[in-house]
């Protein structure tokens, strides 16, 4: 059963907002009402409506500044404006600025209803249906990642490419899945590579595919991720770790929506929708040559930005008490949940390694627990282990990179000439290096002050 689309209704006049109101609910809407713009947008956060009805003139803000508020928290969500001082050219700048409708009161009560529906069947987020499958591993109560999803949402419906951003372990796999679920391609495959985990050639092979003898090993035709994914959507972890030479070889399969495979002379058409994702500041990247701006702006048509976890803390304790019973569910059913004191030592954790670094920490809590309920203590024990924990292969090569180029920089005092040549490595590379680890040779000169 359908459930009654929401409208937030505002309008400083109270008489006329309880009339407005009524008139609403008569014909099954369910209305939430607010008396200034700003009550309004403190119930936008609470109540997530599907639809905004403002009057126009209104005391501290008006309906266009409401509006404006309401595009910068919830973009795409329909706004209808109300006005007993319409004109032809409020309603031409209004509707050019993205006002769903401009409608001059007294409003006629057959328009009003019109419009309403108008909006809600046009709008993405239109049909109060109660459908969130598409994003059911997402769990959340925070309104900036609701934002987020609200975007996602809408992106979905096309087949622009979307660029994920946000730090490692904050879930842009799980947002990328999410907006294929919510796409028109959501029956056919959702294909994921990560472009730092391979070696170049091999990531060729993976992503184009090879011919038969296109290189040694290669004792078989193979064909790569951008077939597999056809129809579907392919995702590009880490693209900001991808080879320059690849990037060339990406961005023009994705002018041209077909890929050559390694020793091939034959094209082949795809049909794919590109989501990417990165942890690294690709505009940074750009500037030191690393990434092709022309890909960037191909890739980044929508950039969502995913916050870390320590920026949504009010998602711990929900995410900890969904993960303890999946967790339970495999290994051990008898566990319940957590202690309230070890909620609040997980909801006050800074989480570096974000919701990834949550889920060891409640597996590890989970696996050494004897009790139904775990304690404080086994909490803080499991948190302590994660920080002496084995990094990633990432993380370590990455870490391995700065305490040699440190070590290389201190032989040879800063010299950067000197120092290339003992890394092997060209004066360009070494300085792309220098700047991804933020290291500034003079630093290393005799007399400098060695901070790092």
């Amino acid at each position: 059963m359908k459930q009654a689309a929401h409208v937030l209704l505002v309008d400083d006049d109270v008489s006329l907002l309880k009339l407005l109101g009524m008139r609403l609910e008569s014909r099954g809407y369910r209305v939430t009402t607010a008396e200034s713009g700003r009550e309004a947008l403190d119930k936008l956060e609470q109540t997530r409506p599907d639809l905004v009805l403002s009057d126009l003139r209104m005391d501290e803000m008006d309906g266009m500044a409401l509006f404006q508020q309401v595009q910068k928290r919830m973009p795409g969500l329909p706004v209808i404006i109300l006005t007993a001082h319409g004109s032809i050219p409020d309603a031409v700048s209004a509707t050019r600025q993205g006002v769903f409708s401009f409608l001059t009161k007294p409003v006629d009560r057959d328009e009003l209803f019109s419009a309403i529906d108008d909006a809600l069947r046009q709008t993405a987020n239109a049909s109060a249906d109660g459908d969130d499958a598409w994003r059911a591993e997402i769990i959340t109560r925070s309104p900036h990642m609701e934002r987020i999803l609200e975007q996602a949402r809408m992106v979905a419906g096309s087949d622009v490419s979307v660029l994920v951003t946000g730090p490692s372990g904050s879930g842009k796999e799980l947002l990328a899945n999410a907006i294929h679920r919510a796409s028109s391609r959501v029956h056919k495959p959702f294909v994921a590579i990560n472009c730092g985990a391979l070696p170049e050639q091999l990531l060729e092979s993976e992503l184009f595919g090879h011919a038969k003898g296109a290189f040694t090993g290669a004792i078989s035709q193979h064909e790569g991720l951008f077939q597999a994914a056809d129809g579907g959507t392919l995702f590009l972890d880490e693209i900001g770790d991808m080879p320059l030479t690849l990037q060339v070889k990406l961005l023009r399969a994705l002018q041209e929506r077909q890929i050559r495979p390694l020793g091939s002379t034959t094209s082949i058409p795809i049909d794919v929708r590109i989501i990417s994702a990165t942890h690294r500041d690709l505009d940074k990247a750009m500037r030191e040559g690393d990434f092709r701006e022309d890909l960037f702006y191909r890739l980044n048509v929508v950039n969502l930005r995913l916050p870390p976890l320590k920026e949504r803390a009010e998602d711990v304790p929900l995410l900890a008490k969904h993960l303890v019973t999946q967790a339970a569910a495999r290994h051990k059913p008898f566990v319940k949940g957590f202690s309230p004191e070890a909620l609040n030592l997980l909801a006050s954790s800074a989480w570096p390694g974000n919701v990834r670094q949550l889920v060891n920490v409640v597996e590890q809590c989970v696996a050494l627990t004897s009790a139904p309920i775990i304690p404080e203590a086994l909490v803080s024990q499991a948190l302590m282990a994660e920080e002496n924990a084995l990094p990633s292969f990432n993380e370590a090569r990455a870490g391995f990179e700065r305490s040699y180029l440190i070590k290389v920089l201190k032989i040879t005092e800063g010299n950067v000439t000197q120092a290339a040549r003992i890394a092997g490595r060209n004066r360009t590379d070494f300085y792309k290096l220098l700047g991804r680890h933020d290291l500034e040779p003079g630093a290393f000169k005799p007399g400098a002050d060695q901070a790092g």
